[in-house]
């Protein structure tokens, strides 16, 4: 039986067991639906937040420890690969449940991110970093099947619009807090992983009291609209009992479900970059400060983070998933485009490039609400009793491909490595009294620096062409998913759907 299985108290009372035991034996009204709903993606955005944090103070982290950028990549990768058999692990969701996986995640993760800064060199900084990518990957593949399981089919853009807020409003926040904190903190990088190690146990205090989650028998069974509650929660029973979990990776491993979750990978190669590396790009390739950069930032965080909501509602209301998807793919190819040209202009004004990242974000957001929506009733499809199975697939490919690119993107732009240490070797040459000739081993890393602020925008330009090659692989790789591409079909499906669930209903209640 699993854990998550027994009788829940009487609603509106707590007892201990509610810590661990978390199943819903029937599926919540509005009120406690939206909580729900609002509590996993709030915890979302905490956990992305704590695992994006060192992407806003990346300068200060690799000026404090001496680190160069080859090692600090290595970091990520590392983070990122264990993190993709994190999200394996998590696939046993479908049988355990999600909350408490969230829930106790967070704690780990808090108590890690607080740690981060006492981290004595590099290498212990690293296993904390690596340690955090392990535990988030597992809880980053709970929380969308605890998302999908609260959300019919008709709401589930706007519900995984919501859900996609996590990694974009944690990135957000980042940036703002980085933006508004580190002048007033002496650039004290320590600082932001303190606030959010902080946060980060609220969080998981709130999860603890306040996350629930469906029993298997209502979650194993795919939810159209609201109206299918009373036919979901008669059949509970059955459903637990008939459920289909022998052999779930063979089950779920289908083309149907590969494709797209390697396209969406493909496709979000410039917004992993965006969330490792823009700070260090705005900083090293057009001379902006930390709190700068992050300023930029928040303004690509924000746009995303409105245009996911917005274009779930739109995609939910019109009841088509694929033409956003490529009315999507289209505005972020032109503007990864037109943002690459502007990388040999290393003057272009802070408000260009917040126009040109601006209307990027809205294309990644017009794909990605859509995909999340149009992934997850695909995997309802095979079997909805496993839906944490078929995240769990998408998880692992999504980290092992951010894994590769982060691999490979330290020598497409090597230049940067140089540059990441150039403040420190500016600093060294201003120390030079006047009239005194620097030494030989000064002139030699001033020529270097040189050198790789002439390579390093061409060498970007190389990493953007490969995004864009990326984001137009998307467009075939996402075609296996379910889902109408006309209005009009969506619609006639979904009311062919209602007169079902009345004769089904009806049948029932005759019987």
């Amino acid at each position: 039986m699993a854990l998550t299985n027994p009788t829940t108290a009487p609603a509106g009372r707590f007892t201990p067991d509610r810590l661990w035991h978390r199943g819903l034996d029937r599926y919540p009204n509005t009120g406690p639906r939206y909580w729900y709903l609002a509590v996993a993606v709030f915890v979302t955005i905490i956990l992305y937040y704590e695992l994006y944090v060192t992407g806003g103070v990346a300068p200060l982290v690799l000026a404090h420890y001496k680190m160069s950028f080859l090692y600090y990549v290595n970091i990520l990768v590392l983070s990122n690969l264990v993190g993709a058999f994190g999200s394996l692990v998590a696939g046993v969701a479908d049988r355990w449940g999600r909350a408490n996986l969230v829930t106790y995640g967070l704690a780990v993760t808090g108590a890690l991110t607080l740690l981060t800064p006492l981290a004595p060199n590099k290498v212990v900084f690293s296993i904390f970093a690596i340690a955090g990518g392990l535990v988030e990957g597992m809880c980053l593949v709970a929380t969308p099947a605890l998302v999908r399981d609260f959300s019919p089919q008709i709401g589930r853009a706007s519900a995984m619009g919501f859900w996609t807020l996590g990694p974009v409003v944690g990135s957000l926040v980042v940036s703002f807090v980085a933006n508004r904190t580190l002048p007033h903190l002496h650039n004290s990088w320590s600082s932001q992983y303190y606030i959010v190690g902080v946060v980060g146990l609220v969080a998981f205090a709130i999860a603890l009291f306040g996350l629930r989650e469906l029993k298997p028998g209502l979650r194993d069974q795919v939810m159209v609209s609201v109206g299918d509650r009373e036919l979901i929660e008669s059949r509970a029973d059955s459903a637990e009992r008939e459920a289909n979990l022998a052999r779930p990776w063979r089950q779920m491993l289908r083309l149907d479900i590969l494709a797209p979750a390697l396209g969406i990978s493909l496709f979000l190669l410039i917004y992993y970059t965006a969330v490792g590396f823009f700070t260090i790009y705005l900083t090293s390739n057009f001379g902006f400060t930390t709190s700068r950069a992050n300023g930029i930032n928040t303004w690509y965080w924000g746009i995303n983070a409105v245009a996911l909501v917005v274009v779930g509602v739109l995609s939910d209301r019109l009841r088509v998933r694929k033409p956003f998807m490529v009315a999507g793919t289209l505005l972020a190819v032109v503007m990864t485009f037109i943002f690459m040209t502007r990388t040999t202009h290393p003057h272009t004004s802070s408000a260009t490039l917040i126009w040109i990242i601006s209307l990027l974000a809205l294309g990644l957001a017009t794909a990605y609400a859509p995909w999340m929506a149009a992934f997850t009733e695909t995997v309802e499809r095979r079997n909805p009793a496993l839906t944490a199975t078929g995240l769990a697939i998408w998880g692992w490919i999504l980290r092992i491909v951010v894994c590769l690119s982060f691999f490979v993107l330290p020598y497409v732009v090597s230049a940067v490595d140089t540059l990441t240490k150039a403040p420190v070797v500016l600093e060294q040459a201003k120390a030079v009294p006047p009239g005194t000739i620097p030494p030989p081993a000064l002139l030699a890393e001033l020529g270097k620096i040189k050198s790789a602020a002439a390579d390093a925008p061409h060498q970007w330009q190389a990493w953007w062409w490969v995004c864009i090659v990326a984001e137009v692989l998307f467009l075939g790789l996402m075609l296996p998913l379910i889902g109408r591409w006309s209005p009009k079909a969506a619609r006639a499906d979904a009311e062919e759907h209602k007169r079902e669930v009345a004769r089904l209903t009806g049948a029932a209640d005759a019987a």
